[in-house]
């Protein structure tokens, strides 16, 4: 799968979005070492603490489907913009190396990244306390 066709995968899942709040619809997919693809959209609520982002609800279904090791993300929304603190703890416990790129909500490229750039020094699992 090319980078043109994960972002073309999350923009399509941006359109389930659920963000009566915000209005802003973001759209992820997740391609796995294993070939496979799980895509996720935000879904607000009233409670806005108990909304999810785009990115991990795409993480939690390829976890819940028995992948563990990813290979690359792509995250849509107006702008491109970059997934969150949360978010990127969340993808840091299983890739750390992850490659993702961004996209707008018209299918376009608008800027690629590494999940270590984005969150350098991370605490994760390998953290051993002396």
């Amino acid at each position: 799968m090319d980078l043109l066709e994960l972002i073309s995968a999350a923009r399509d899942v941006a359109t389930n979005a659920y963000s009566p709040y915000s209005n802003f619809r973001v759209g992820a997919a997740l391609l796995t070492k294993s070939g496979k693809v799980y895509s996720g959209c935000n879904v607000e609520n009233a409670s806005y603490g108990l909304a999810n982002c785009a990115e991990r609800t795409a993480v939690f279904k390829a976890i819940s489907e028995g992948e563990r090791a990813f290979e690359l993300m792509a995250i849509v929304s107006t702008g491109g913009v970059y997934p969150c603190g949360a978010c990127r703890q969340v993808l840091n416990e299983f890739s750390p190396e992850l490659k993702i790129v961004l996209g707008d909500l018209e299918g376009n490229l608008t800027g690629e990244t590494s999940l270590v750039d984005l969150l350098p020094n991370a605490f994760g699992p390998g953290f051993k306390k002396d």
